[in-house]
């Protein structure tokens, strides 16, 4: 699909080359939630990682059971060409799902649901894209993540710039809607990001993922807030944890 580039992926594109040596965590979750479908009995039918990238789960679930081909779905081509696994495609998840991904037998997404807009919407459509007895299996960082950001920016006294993430709560009720939910977890995970708060959002640009919705501050707010950051040199995330399964229509 071609399309004009997004700012989030023409970000994730610019630091495509460096994203699998800053992904640590990604790949963390990307391994757990591999192996939790390595037990999923699958019916027939297509498999994709929505929002694949570089493909960190896709070669963690090959590697565990390698009859399971995901298709390689993202919006940056320069993360698809760093992603060695096929079949790959270049979309805008944005724009709903390809024609030929109705009734999945497998529907996988890992820290991408939260850079689309209304991500509610779009888990209810992945849901409802699945065959009978289809599963989905999903990773997204939630509201309640950064509490050291939000907690540097109230004590400064300037706006937080973090990226709105959605709400766990209205994630897990657009999923229940659907499927059965056989896992639903909210975990966190604390990352050491070297000395304050400048290593952590350095990171995250080194990343590609330091696009926000939120306009940007001025040099002297910058001061203001890393001044402020917790002497902690971890950050933490909120992850939601989703399986769940398209039952049968009674």
């Amino acid at each position: 699909m071609n399309q004009a580039a997004t700012p989030i992926c023409a970000a994730f594109s610019r630091q495509a080359a460096a994203y699998g040596q800053q992904a640590q965590l990604q790949r963390a979750v990307a391994w757990r939630l591999a192996r939790d479908i390595a037990r999923l009995p699958l019916p027939p039918g297509p498999k994709a990682d929505l929002g694949a990238g570089t493909g960190l789960l896709g070669q963690a679930v090959a590697r565990l059971d390698p009859r399971v081909q995901l298709l390689q779905l993202d919006g940056s081509p320069a993360l698809l060409a760093c992603n060695p696994l096929h079949p790959r495609q270049v979309w805008d998840l944005n724009a709903g799902l390809p024609a030929e991904l109705q009734h999945c037998a497998l529907l996988t997404s890992s820290f991408s649901l939260q850079w689309l807009n209304q991500p509610s919407s779009h888990l209810h459509h992945w849901a409802r894209s699945l065959a009978t007895d289809g599963w989905l299996v999903l990773a997204v960082p939630v509201q309640g993540s950064f509490p050291q950001w939000h907690q540097a920016a109230a004590q400064a006294g300037v706006p937080c710039t973090a990226l709105p993430l959605p709400c766990a709560d209205e994630l897990i009720a657009a999923a229940a809607s659907e499927l059965e939910l056989a896992h639903c977890r909210r975990l966190w995970f604390s990352r050491h990001y070297g000395s304050g708060g400048l290593a952590f959002l350095r990171h995250l640009r080194q990343l590609g993922a330091a696009s926000s919705s939120q306009p940007s501050l001025s040099p002297g707010q910058w001061r203001r807030l890393l001044q402020c950051w917790p002497c902690t040199s971890r950050v933490s995330w909120q992850i939601l944890l989703l399986i769940g399964r398209r039952a049968r229509q009674r």
